[in-house]
């Protein structure tokens, strides 16, 4: 595996100041927000400098009971060939449920949710990655994820499931100690024992970012400094094993690019503590050796099996997304937290990719959104999600401000049409009269 060094989660936001940076090996970026075709240029920079890019993905959904679409995985790889990324990287999650599997319509979580620790979910996610790897011109490694809930009936811990993962499939692990922190608050699971059952031979890079506990439970929310208790954790992996890579991820609140560089200073010395801690046992600690060979593919996994799943899935999406009858054996209360984290995490994300229903709408903007999403799941994409819901407040007259309602119209009509509207009134009736003239 090849040594990535130190890295940083580059952010269009702090682009300029990931370039300036010193000590910087790698760099992650967010698969679905760069075009191969059209890479921005301080990736191109940093790439010249020799600088690694990794493609991280988060929409596949391989802990889903489907089969990876293609074109998602077609895309991945095209990004792992345009950044010349010697690996890519996705989640152990599902993030969409329902469609033909379970003859329910699509809903999409718009979010990581875990996978259930159990044999039947084991084998449909082994297969999934098997026909990911099949399909992408580099290794793919998969990260675990932090959750705020558990599944009932659960089979194998953590660190056995992944285990399990690796020895089955041969993929990489990207290991997140943050989300074995959050695990471990919310979930009551031992970061040390996850550590202990893992291969680590099989480790790719690790990813440590911040949160915040809020009433008992931590929310992972890469907007916050790195705490004390997941650098602690670092160390004991670098304890067990070498770590390849270790990258820094922010995804918002960025602070000013010292702050940056001083949690990334505290990354390395956590390290420096784990190697130190190993030599003063054993000599050295110990070296990421080959990840294991991928052993014969078994058998298809049953349709039954994953229309199992999907139904389990569908059903928790459902109660998190349309607020149907939250499943047997779930914890009401932490779901009913999930649901807002949810929530609240789509009109931010609308908010981004559509600024200007923000500027239109004032401080009435995220109460409108919460009351919307409350009745309207999400089936597609955030950009979907956004005319949807200005849609919505048109259909139903809830803009009471006369400006904000004409400006809102103007935006769901420029993006709502197979092309942006033409403001020119002259223009507008050319296009009109055609119309008309193609009716007859």
């Amino acid at each position: 595996m090849e040594r990535l060094g130190t890295g940083i989660g580059w952010r269009p936001e702090i682009a300029e100041a990931v370039e300036r940076m010193p000590g910087i090996d790698w760099v992650e970026v967010v698969a679905e927000n760069v075009c191969p075709g059209h890479l921005p240029g301080s990736l191109e920079r940093l790439r010249e400098r020799g600088v690694t890019v990794v493609p991280h993905g988060v929409s596949l959904g391989l802990g889903g009971a489907d089969r990876p679409d293609p074109h998602r995985l077609t895309a991945l790889a095209e990004r792992a060939e345009a950044l010349g990324a010697p690996l890519v990287t996705e989640h152990i999650a599902f993030v969409r449920a329902g469609g033909e599997l379970t003859a329910s319509p699509r809903l999409e979580a718009g979010h990581l949710l875990p996978v259930p620790r159990t044999r039947d979910a084991l084998a449909v996610l082994c297969e999934n990655v098997r026909i990911a790897q099949d399909a992408l011109p580099v290794p793919l490694a998969v990260e675990n994820i932090a959750a705020l809930i558990s599944w009932p009936g659960e089979e194998l811990t953590e660190g056995q499931f992944l285990y399990e993962l690796a020895d089955r499939t041969g993929v990489r692990l990207l290991i997140d100690v943050a989300n074995l922190h959050t695990n471990h608050v919310n979930r009551g699971e031992d970061p040390a024992k996850a550590l202990a059952d893992l291969p680590v031979e099989a480790l790719a890079y690790v990813h440590v970012a911040g949160g915040v506990e809020r009433d008992g439970v931590w929310h992972d929310s890469h907007a916050h400094p790195v705490p004390r208790p997941v650098l602690d954790i670092l160390t004991d992996l670098a304890s067990r094993t070498s770590p390849p890579g270790v990258l820094l991820e922010r995804d918002d609140n960025f602070p000013e690019p010292s702050e940056l560089e001083r949690e990334l200073a505290s990354i390395r010395d956590a390290v420096e503590r784990g190697r130190a801690a190993a030599s003063a046992v054993s000599g050295t600690p110990e070296a990421t050796a080959p990840a294991p060979a991928t052993s014969p593919a078994p058998a298809p996994v049953p349709d039954a099996t994953r229309a199992r799943l999907a139904l389990a899935q569908t059903a928790l999406l459902s109660a998190l997304v349309a607020g149907t009858p939250v499943p047997e054996g779930f914890d009401r209360a932490r779901l009913t937290v999930q649901a807002r984290a949810l929530a609240a995490k789509r009109a931010d994300v609308v908010a981004k990719v559509a600024p200007e229903l923000p500027d239109i709408l004032g401080d009435a903007y995220r109460p409108a959104f919460l009351a919307y999403a409350q009745h309207h799941p999400m089936p597609g994409g955030y950009r979907r999600d956004a005319l949807d819901f200005a849609g919505s407040l048109l259909r139903t007259g809830a803009v009471a401000d006369v400006r904000a309602r004409r400006a809102l119209r103007v935006w769901w009509l420029d993006r709502s049409g197979p092309r942006p509207r033409a403001h020119r009134p002259t223009v507008r009736l050319a296009r009109a009269t055609r119309r008309v003239l193609r009716r007859r």
